[in-house]
């Protein structure tokens, strides 16, 4: 029971700083191009290289940290559901090389990003 609650509260924060992540850049940035939901994938990969690396850096991969920040908070910050239906759309609309680009740079940015959290921590 702990353990659900350790995700949903991390998973509240996560879908908190999600919102609010698509309110700021959504403020500054117009377009077709869903550069929201691009940043907070990027974003959410970064972090969750960061906090492996680190709970495993730190012996404490299997903490309710563990629950709390990865599976509650990036998991709640991320949004690959929202990735997959934005680029239904955009392929519905016939911006197919928009949609080409927008998959390959989360995939591409994405796993750098992991990568580049967990170097960062060692």
């Amino acid at each position: 029971m702990k353990t659900i609650l350790y995700v949903g509260l991390g998973g509240a924060i996560g879908s908190i700083f999600r919102y609010l992540t698509a309110v700021f850049v959504n403020k500054y940035y117009h377009s077709l191009f869903p550069l929201a939901t691009f940043i907070t994938n990027i974003i959410g990969c970064f972090l969750i290289g960061l906090l492996v690396s680190w709970l495993e850096k730190n012996n404490t991969i299997n903490s309710p940290l563990k629950w709390l920040l990865i599976s509650g908070f990036c998991g709640g910050y991320t949004t690959f559901s929202t990735f997959a239906v934005e680029n239904f759309q955009l392929m519905q609309n016939q911006q197919t090389l928009l949609a080409l680009m927008y998959t390959i740079g989360s995939i591409v940015l994405g796993v750098l990003s992991v990568w580049l959290g967990m170097v960062l921590v060692k």
